[in-house]
């Protein structure tokens, strides 16, 4: 399955691009929950918005919205999700 933004199975690129905040960020079905219920289009719009972030707090307000966002679909779906995300994608905020 091509999941991640070199075509691996969800892994990161070693040089993913950097933006103010987010210094080379990881995206893939391994560290973004919902990853699979995103539109390729989402995936993109979330990774700009990673990017963008410049502010630990602005980033968490951030998270938990996505993440009830794709708790609802994992929901509808009937698919498990984990409740909390396993990896704090703000910490290097």
């Amino acid at each position: 399955m091509m999941g991640g933004p070199m075509g691996g199975r969800g892994g990161p690129a070693a040089s993913a691009p950097r933006g103010p905040g987010m210094m080379g960020g990881r995206w893939g079905s391994q560290y973004t929950p919902g990853w699979s219920m995103m539109t390729p289009q989402e995936r993109t719009e979330h990774q700009e918005k990673m990017r963008s972030m410049t502010n630990r707090d602005e980033c968490r307000a951030y998270m938990e919205q996505h993440h009830q966002q794709m708790m609802e679909r994992a929901k509808d779906k009937g698919v498990n999700m984990p409740a909390r995300p396993r990896r704090d994608a703000c910490a290097r905020l």
